[in-house]
């Protein structure tokens, strides 16, 4: 059997920036003396793979955990990384070297959705513009709609075990529960709970839902603070539907609800490099 033929740079960053994946792009843009690889030579980095090359060496193991380590302090942007390949590099070619690495920290949530009724089709379809990540699960066979098999960032998960489906949940997701059964339901909201590292965790229901499953979860042990991270019913917080029930309106207000939570962590400029700092590189 023939092994798969590696990924070039521009495949694996089509393919991580559909995914929404952490990664990196090194490109080389200005060399001189005798380097390994030409100015716009490219390699795409992640955690845990390579894709390409910049003509290896030490001096591509150095660009290579340059761009791990701002992967693994969660930084974007652009910065500029120089090598003098016979100095910092010790390659007998001696030639001089500047990389720009464009690092991307993937998506900027994780929204996990359970249930896929209508209004959970409507929350899926209005995230997929949005640079999330949204796992949906629902528990029974055969419920996830054809155009859902093949969309960006969605990934569906038949979730016979909603315990365990939580479990496997990313630290700092935000959870949306809307199954189309009460009891699981409340087996997901008992499960959640007892996480602590959610993001947040939305319930639909009426006022009256929410007072039965509080008093039930607080026999289960949850304290008033645990239970004041749930949000019930969900979209209350920026006015709710106005009365409007229909599960596009459900889903539009539960979206506007989540939109701040998620947009409130920083981001890099995403203006590039600074003028003074691209005349240097052309000098």
């Amino acid at each position: 059997m023939n092994a798969p033929r590696p990924q070039a740079w521009h495949e694996a960053l089509h393919r991580l920036q559909r995914e929404g994946l952490p990664h990196a792009l090194a490109t080389v843009v200005t060399s001189a003396g005798s380097t390994p690889r030409e100015p716009g030579a490219r390699m795409v980095i992640t955690e845990d793979a390579v894709c390409d090359t910049l003509g290896g060496g030490t001096f591509e193991f150095q660009v290579i955990d340059a761009a791990r380590e701002k992967l693994a302090r969660g930084e974007s942007g652009m910065s500029l990384e120089a090598f003098a390949l016979g100095g910092r590099s010790g390659q007998c070619c001696g030639g001089f070297v500047n990389v720009l690495l464009e690092v991307f920290p993937g998506n900027a949530a994780t929204l996990a959705i359970f249930g896929a009724g209508h209004v959970g089709n409507e929350l899926v379809r209005l995230a997929a513009p949005l640079p999330w990540r949204v796992l949906w699960h629902d528990s029974r066979d055969g419920v996830f709609p054809a155009w859902a098999t093949d969309q960006p960032r969605l990934a569906c998960r038949h979730a016979a075990d909603p315990q365990a489906a939580v479990t496997a949940l990313p630290a700092g997701s935000h959870a949306l529960v809307l199954t189309h059964d009460h009891a699981e339901d409340r087996v997901l909201v008992d499960a959640l709970l007892k996480r602590s590292d959610m993001a947040s965790i939305g319930l639909i229901g009426s006022k009256s839902k929410w007072a039965s499953f509080r008093s039930r979860l607080k026999d289960a042990g949850h304290d008033e603070m645990a239970l004041a991270r749930v949000r019930c019913p969900i979209g209350m917080a920026n006015g709710g539907t106005g009365g409007d029930k229909t599960p596009y309106a459900i889903a539009i207000a539960a979206m506007a609800e989540l939109l701040p939570m998620v947009g409130n962590a920083e981001r890099a400029d995403p203006r590039g490099l600074e003028p003074a700092e691209l005349r240097q590189l052309f000098n």
